[in-house]
């Protein structure tokens, strides 16, 4: 099941909500036509992988959450652990106890597109 945020109190309730498990939002609006096309993809895989959490934020009903997130383009997918953005460093700290080299934590577990072999491929990744 996709469930609908519409504020950053619902964001934050979802996040929480979904704890130690992957929560995949997509940002999105109605008008858009890639969009529209991932609708459907996005449901069936709220339904096959049930132990990830899925949301949707519609950025012209929501333009502060869009705002807060980053948003530049739709659709955009983020993914979330421990109500934290996954970040390239969040996967590499698990391996390595220490890096001082300046190392900064850019977002990488995000994109935009309708591509939904990417999607599905990156939940598979970080399930």
């Amino acid at each position: 099941m996709v469930q609908i945020i519409n504020d950053m109190n619902e964001f934050k309730t979802f996040l929480t909500a979904a704890g130690h498990k992957l929560a995949v939002v997509e940002f999105s609006s109605k008008w858009c036509g890639p969009c529209k096309r991932m609708v459907p993809v996005f449901h069936a895989m709220s339904v096959k992988y049930q132990n990830v959490f899925f949301a949707n934020v519609d950025v012209n009903n929501s333009p502060e959450l869009a705002e807060t997130c980053h948003i530049k383009t739709i659709p955009t997918f983020q993914m979330f652990k421990k109500s934290q953005k996954v970040t390239l460093f969040s996967r590499i700290k698990r391996m390595i106890c220490c890096y001082r080299s300046g190392f900064t934590s850019n977002p990488i577990f995000e994109f935009s597109g309708a591509d939904a072999k990417q999607l599905e491929a990156k939940i598979q990744e970080l399930m």
